[in-house]
């Protein structure tokens, strides 16, 4: 089956949720994707930050393989091996004492949700969010999202959410009130533009939160597992959240969500009061296991840091080179954003299609910046090879 023929045979049969590449993808290894017409690409995207030990990663599909030759499902009523070891690293590894396991992102953030409002008890169920800030799909997850493109046509949505202006820590303090439960944020805005809040922005929420007995609720979907050169942001950010979100990295490809919290707060939640059909599934989290023990390898981070830096130092230098396309480099590890001019801004997705007929991936983020989330696997060499691709696109803009 080649490119075309799966693209008719798709587009008679899916709903037109998304807004793809006509390419089929069907084959991948590390940094590398291949189509049905055996088109190479390097991933710059990484399924969406997903992908972070890169694609068919040997020890990962040796544990996935592994496990569903041994069981596949048995549903929440029985403990299993795989869950606990997952869990039991997750607790070891950060602030948390007890884990729940759900099948995305969003599920995890629904949990955080539930959890924050049962806790903190009748009359106090308002969570406040950023403004650009991204959540998830579900009715609740798009309420708590601070960008009203993703709530069109989904009105009346769910009650309980606000959403305090970017990096505007009076504004935040003003929206508290004797109905707020809890704030909830990423430590790196991905979806938005890879915007990055201030370490001393956070930790005034974290002060406010302690201050107001509020939970602080942190969305590490995307940026948890290594991303940002740490497993979870927020180790670099001397603030400790509440409850932490986890998704997309952790299974690596396979679906796999995780709300992590502390024993008193995970005390709120009894038998019945939250639950999931596959959360915890065998096969997710032998898949997770695998991810856990790279990334917990010693050096693992360090290169992740040291690779995200020489991104950022050439980003930096195409900016210099280029002032009329692009302003500047942000982000953090493996997770940067070149933010465009407004000049750029209309061609942002024009230059992801000229990198894609190139042999690259990458994507526009927040009609503001190109985005690069490759795997925390990609090579100095592949770093390089894009930023030549880059030079080539940006060069041939008239602007």
């Amino acid at each position: 089956m080649n490119n075309t023929t799966c693209i008719e045979k798709s587009e008679r049969v899916f709903m037109n949720t998304y807004g793809r590449f006509p390419v089929a993808m069907v084959e991948g290894a590390g940094c590398r994707l291949k189509d049905a017409d055996g088109k190479e690409y390097l991933d710059f995207v990484a399924g969406i930050a997903v992908c972070s030990l890169g694609h068919c990663h040997p020890a990962v599909t040796a544990a996935v393989c592994e496990q569903a030759g041994k069981l596949t499902h048995v549903s929440n009523l029985f403990h299993t091996g795989p869950q606990t070891e997952l869990a039991e690293l997750l607790v070891a590894n950060s602030f948390a004492d007890r884990v729940f396991f759900a099948n995305s992102g969003a599920e995890a953030n629904e949990a955080a949700i539930k959890l924050a409002r049962k806790h903190s008890g009748e009359g106090r169920f308002e969570i406040i969010s950023l403004e650009g800030s991204f959540h998830g799909r579900t009715l609740a997850t798009v309420a708590a999202t601070g960008q009203p493109k993703f709530h069109k046509g989904f009105e009346p949505l769910p009650d309980g959410f606000v959403h305090a202006p970017f990096g505007d820590l009076d504004a935040l303090k003003d929206m508290v009130s004797q109905k707020t439960c809890a704030v909830l944020c990423e430590p790196l805005q991905g979806e938005s533009g890879v915007r990055l809040l201030e370490k001393k922005y956070l930790q005034g929420i974290r002060e406010l939160c302690t201050k107001h007995n509020l939970l602080l609720i942190f969305d590490e979907v995307q940026t948890g597992m290594g991303r940002t050169g740490s497993l979870f942001a927020y180790e670099q950010l001397f603030v400790t959240p509440d409850i932490m979100t986890l998704a997309k990295a952790l299974g690596n490809g396979l679906p796999i969500g995780a709300m992590l919290t502390t024993e008193t707060i995970s005390a709120s939640f009894g038998p019945g009061s939250h639950a999931s059909t596959f959360g915890g599934n065998p096969i997710a989290c032998a898949a997770g296991l695998a991810v856990m023990e790279k990334m917990l390898a010693d050096g693992f981070m360090a290169q992740v840091k040291e690779k995200g830096a020489y991104l950022a130092e050439n980003l930096e230098s195409l900016a210099a080179k280029y002032p009329a396309v692009a302003k500047e480099a942000r982000g953090a590890g493996l997770m940067q954003g070149l933010v465009l001019t407004p000049a750029a801004v209309p061609f942002g997705q024009d230059m992801v299609n000229a990198l894609f007929k190139d042999g690259f991936i990458i994507n526009f983020a927040g009609n503001e910046a190109l985005r690069f989330i490759p795997p925390l696997v990609v090579r100095r060499e592949e770093i390089d090879l894009l930023m030549s691709a880059l030079d080539r696109c940006f060069d041939t803009l008239k602007i």
